[in-house]
């Protein structure tokens, strides 16, 4: 399915929406991609509270700030998943989405772009660089997962906003009993814009409303203990720890203690000054210009297969 831009907003490129199955389950993908051939792919997953659309291609008049754009512009084709139960994706008939069963939907998606991404440059020579992978706060947390894994699966791995101390050895957690299906507001959607001075004018809102107009109820997680499987001395895939200076979370987690037990030596880790949870719409020239550069790294190419 093809989406229009919405009258007054500057959108350059036309979404695509497609559905994935995971286990049976059908999982919505969003897709932007350059007229001529791509240069590479990157797959993007959004965080705990907030589906894609608001996050990846948020449209606001007069002004350019759909991720998805800007990654395109680039030359590079761009995929956006909902989880499950997240904007375009139901739930599935358990209700309840865990980090082991968001990791294997990613990992089925990125399979999916793979093989997508080979039969759009049938015919033009040479080999597709696998996927880049990159996750947004609790969405990093999957991302490293899915990136420890199955490290042969992408060709790199963004952490975004990360906000969880691998370092420490947490509590068991307590599941909850039952499904809260709460319903999302215009103010927690406001929470992670806390630094004026850089967002543009209209962006705060703007997300707010997309972000509750799309993800009207949030997910249910349980077994949220199964991130504590992360460990950075196993992560041997090409990774960018990507945090905003002022981010509450990024900040919280250690970053200084995680990025030195990377086991890969191809590893980066790029604050960017003056923005916090929001950078990629607070100042998003730099935080493309950060992701771009991992992705087209001197000297280390995007692995192929």
């Amino acid at each position: 399915m093809l989406l229009a831009a919405p009258a007054g907003a500057q959108a350059t490129h036309l979404l695509e929406r497609r559905e994935v199955r995971a286990d049976g389950h059908p999982l919505s993908v969003w897709s932007k991609r350059p007229a001529t051939r791509a240069r590479g792919s990157i797959l993007l997953v959004h965080g705990r509270t907030w589906s894609s659309r608001p996050n990846w291609d948020l449209q606001v008049p007069g002004q350019r700030l759909s991720l998805m754009d800007a990654l395109v512009s680039r030359g590079y084709a761009v995929y956006a998943v909902d989880l499950r139960g997240y904007g375009g994706t139901p739930r599935d008939s358990t209700g309840w989405l865990t980090p082991d069963r968001a990791e294997r939907d990613v990992e089925a998606v990125l399979d999916w772009v793979k093989a997508r991404e080979s039969e759009s440059a049938r015919g033009g020579g040479g080999m597709t660089p696998r996927p880049v992978l990159l996750g947004y706060s609790q969405g990093s947390m999957v991302a490293h997962l899915v990136a420890q894994r199955h490290p042969e699966k992408l060709g790199g791995v963004v952490l975004y906003g990360f906000p969880y101390d691998v370092m420490k050895t947490g509590a068991a957690r307590t599941d909850p009993a039952t499904q809260e299906r709460r319903r999302t507001t215009i103010a927690a959607a406001e929470e992670d814009f806390i630094s004026p001075a850089v967002t543009p004018a209209g962006v705060k809102e703007a997300y707010a409303k997309t972000a509750v107009a799309t993800d009207s109820v949030r997910a249910d997680w349980r077994r949220e203990g199964e991130f504590m499987a992360m460990d950075p001395a196993t992560l041997n895939a090409p990774t960018l720890l990507l945090d905003g200076e002022r981010d509450p979370y990024a900040n919280a987690a250690n970053h200084g203690a995680f990025f030195p037990r990377l086991a890969t030596h191809d590893k980066w880790w790029v604050v960017l000054p003056g923005v916090d949870h929001a950078a990629h719409l607070e100042h998003q020239p730099a935080f493309v210009n950060a992701v771009v550069a991992f992705m087209e790294r001197a000297g280390a190419p995007a692995p192929r297969q």
